[in-house]
């Protein structure tokens, strides 16, 4: 049975009805949450992202006026606009469900349902969200002037200056690059700086698609194509129609699979399954892997008519290693724009902490970097992120060398921490990220026993 790339919250206060709408929806769709207090909503959105919302009108004995409902209605419309809801009701409280369309419900279900009813109305809201997600990516883009780091360093100011030229045309794109060098950003540069930019720009993790999701997500599919095909559905190549498509992780396709790619690459066309008649396309194609991919044409594993077809031009992303003068200006650069994201102002580091940035091995490279200055701007004070907040205080990384640069940081670093806990060694080992073996040696080696 093929699942839909889809997540769906379920919200009612009988723990029987969330048990069957979930038993009978994941069949269907590919991620189900479900809870008994409509005060949780806020919070499932805010950490997730919702196609669709299954919401009760109803949450107290003795109100069953579905005031509640569309309070809730108006506070999940308010957060995330492109979220589609559809009401939950008994029969007889039909009118406050039309009314709840009317300020933005999508459709309403009666309790006790009828399952093909409910799936039917759940498929044209998924369809619906798709096309919300659409509008809204495109909308974004039309609003705002996305800010890009470049740096100083050759290779990365290289690359930006073939993204820029290669962006006013319609070449496909093969962006190489190990985890986390910001592959979708820069593929989100090359479409913003585009002709189509005001079109949809169209993300495919297709590491995460299983292969019997992999046709009906990329080229759709019409009624009862399979069992659970209820309506006519387009899939992602249709939804990115005269925009960008990016296919990260295609190195990740089976062979098998590769072929049917080609093909609609070649005729830039798609059929859908269930259908005969090929769609035309107007799409321009970013592909992204972290693989050795010429490697893997040589083993047979990646067709080479395929890897000619995606990289009529081919760009290197560095690694964070390869350009160590950006660290800094980036990670000054990340701290400004996490901070724009939290409406807060005047964030720093603290003066130390450049030699730590810079000296980092980074192995997760930008990604890494904005997880840990994220992570440390929620729990930092005064403004102010130590290296300590950062997280990056990896002294296995260091060698164990008097001539070390950082070995006074150290130092300063554990007898700072052995203050602030009274001594206590496993609550210091604890905040260092030491074992008390590796703390005990560092405490000999430093001289600093009491």
């Amino acid at each position: 049975m093929r699942k839909k790339l889809a997540q769906i919250l379920v919200v009612d206060d009988q723990e029987e009805i969330l048990f069957s709408a979930k038993m009978i929806l994941k069949k269907h769709f590919e991620t189900i949450f479900t809870t008994n207090s409509p005060k949780k909503i806020i919070s499932i959105l805010s950490e997730n992202e919702i196609n669709v919302v299954l919401l009760d009108m109803n949450y107290r004995i003795g109100f069953e006026d579905g005031r509640e409902g569309i309070h809730w209605l108006k506070e999940i419309k308010e957060l995330s606009p492109q979220t589609i809801v559809i009401l939950m009701t008994a029969f007889g409280k039909i009118e406050t469900a039309v009314e709840g369309i009317k300020i933005g419900a999508f459709d309403y279900v009666l309790k006790p349902w009828n399952n093909e009813k409910l799936l039917e109305v759940i498929d044209k809201a998924v369809a619906e969200s798709r096309k919300n997600s659409k509008k809204t990516t495109s909308e974004k883009l039309e609003k705002t002037e996305k800010k890009y780091f470049v740096g100083t360093s050759a290779k990365i100011k290289q690359a930006y200056s073939i993204a820029e030229k290669v962006a006013r045309t319609d070449a496909n794109v093969l962006i190489l690059g190990e985890n986390g060098t910001g592959k979708y950003v820069f593929a989100e540069f090359i479409h913003q700086h585009s002709e189509r930019k005001n079109q949809p720009f169209v993300q495919v993790d297709l590491g995460s698609l299983s292969d019997n999701l992999f046709e009906s997500e990329l080229f759709g599919y019409a009624k009862g194509a399979f069992t659970d095909a209820k309506i006519d559905t387009p899939g992602r190549f249709e939804n990115a129609s005269n925009g960008t498509i990016f296919l990260d992780e295609i190195g990740n396709i089976p062979l098998h699979l590769q072929a049917k790619l080609l093909h609609v690459l070649q005729t830039k066309t798609v059929t859908r399954l269930g259908e005969s008649k090929p769609r035309p396309l107007n799409v321009r194609v970013i592909a992204a892997t972290n693989s050795d991919i010429k490697n893997e044409v040589k083993n047979k594993t990646f067709r080479e008519d395929l890897l000619y077809r995606i990289n009529t031009m081919e760009i290197n992303l560095p690694s964070l290693r390869e350009r160590k003068d950006d660290i800094v200006p980036m990670a000054n650069f990340i701290l400004e724009q996490i901070a724009e994201k939290y409406n807060q102002e005047n964030w720093r580091f603290e003066d130390n902490a450049a030699s730590y940035l810079e000296k980092y091995p980074w192995k997760g490279n930008v990604r890494e970097m904005e997880n840990k200055i994220e992570r440390a701007l929620i729990l930092a004070e005064n403004n102010t992120i130590s290296v300590m907040d950062l997280d990056i205080l990896d002294f296995e990384e260091i060698q164990e060398n008097d001539e070390n640069p950082l070995s006074e940081m150290e130092k300063g670093a554990i007898e700072k921490a052995l203050f602030k806990h009274n001594g206590n060694i496993s609550k210091t080992a604890e905040e260092l990220g030491l074992s008390r073996a590796a703390l005990y040696r560092r405490i000999e080696k430093y001289d600093l026993k009491n």
